[in-house]
This record gives structure tokens, sequence and C-alpha cells, in this order.
């Protein structure tokens, strides 16, 4: 239970901040500017060229090196933050880049700014085409907090380490936590499928 309430609020977090960081970079992406859109596709294939377990250990163990320390739960929660971001944002570009261009246009026409147009108007459709892998997402990074086992954090897989220590019972307790890894992804699956169902029964004339 201690484990398990650091996984839940670590992937929630992450996720959260995950999702800022992937709708500003897709916006900055299809705006054009030139210099911001070089820093995003920079930023994107750095993080997606490198393991997040290599990522986790530059911040916590890497970063002290230069003189900045960072606890185990907050490294964590930059690290997955930045790491899903990346990923998230290639998401969020594509499914911006699949709502008509004529409706930035009107947009402008009704003298809307970018701003409004892409909260008011293309990030409420790009949402619809880009929930179902979103959501992918979020599944694969319940599974991933795994790794935060390696910074000390006091995850679920890092407390079952610790119980296996002391009772030698590793079978049991990994795959126990194996089966509690399943029902967060099961629920999550269900959640989805349901979430897909309540955007497909708006239909696009009500987005």
């Amino acid at each position: 239970m201690p484990g398990l309430l650091v996984t839940i609020p670590l992937t929630v977090i992450s996720f959260s901040f995950a999702m800022i960081i992937a709708i500003l970079t897709a916006m900055v992406q299809v705006a054009n500017v030139p210099v911001l859109r070089k820093l995003a596709r920079f930023y994107i294939w750095v993080i997606r060229g490198t393991p997040l377990l290599v990522q986790l250990y530059v911040v916590f163990f890497g970063l002290p090196s230069v003189g900045i320390r960072v606890d185990a739960f907050p490294a964590a929660v930059i690290v997955f933050s930045i790491n899903e971001g990346a990923y998230c944002a290639e998401t969020m570009r594509a499914a911006i880049e699949s709502v008509p261009a004529g409706q930035m246009e009107a947009g402008y026409c009704v003298g809307m700014n970018y701003v409004q147009i892409m909260t008011r108007i293309v990030l409420p459709q790009a949402f619809r085409t880009a929930f179902p892998p979103l959501f992918n997402s979020l599944i694969g990074m319940v599974k991933d907090t795994s790794l935060a086992a390696n910074i000390t954090v006091a995850e679920m897989f890092f407390a079952a380490q610790r119980i296996a220590g002391r009772t030698y019972q590793f079978m049991t307790l990994y795959l126990e936590l194996a089966f509690i890894y399943l029902m967060f992804s099961t629920v999550l699956t269900r959640v989805q499928a349901w979430g897909e169902k309540r955007l497909n029964s708006y239909g696009g004339n009500k987005i």
C-alpha cells in the first residue's frame, strides 16, 4: 500500500505536466516559428532518442556533480514529464494537423488570434483524435513508473524489492506485483473505451 500510494501520484502528476508540455510543444511546431520549431524538434529528438532509465540517472545521479541536487520523487516527476511530453507532443502535433486548415483561416476571419483559434476551435477537435493514443501513453506510464525504483523512489516495485529481500519470496511477490499492474492497465483500458464512446457519441459537428 505505501508503494501504491506513491505510484498513483507519480503517474497523475507526471502525466499532467507531460500533457502541458506536449500541447505547448505541438502548438509551437504548428505555428511554424522557425527558431521555436527547431528547439521543439531538438527536444523531441533528444528525449525520444535516449532511454528513460538513462534520463533518470542523469537527473538524479548526474546533476549533483554540477551542484544541482534533486530529491528522488521530484526527479522522477521531472524525467517522466519531460519524457512523456516528447512522445505526446508528436501525437498532439499529428492530431492538430489533421484538423482542416480552413478552420484556422475561418478563425482569423472572425478576428481570433492564434491562441484563441487553437484553444477554442482546433484543440477540442484534435483532442478527440488524439485521445486513444494519449490514453495508451498513460497506460504505458503506469508501468514505466517501476523504473523510478532505480533512483530510490519508494513506489510499488521498490516496495516489492524490499519485501522480497527480507522474505526471499521473489516469485510470489513479483507475480503479485505484475497482477497489480495488470489490474491498473485493465481498469484504464476500460476507462479509455468508455471515453472513446463518449467522444464518438458527440459527433464531429458538435465538437
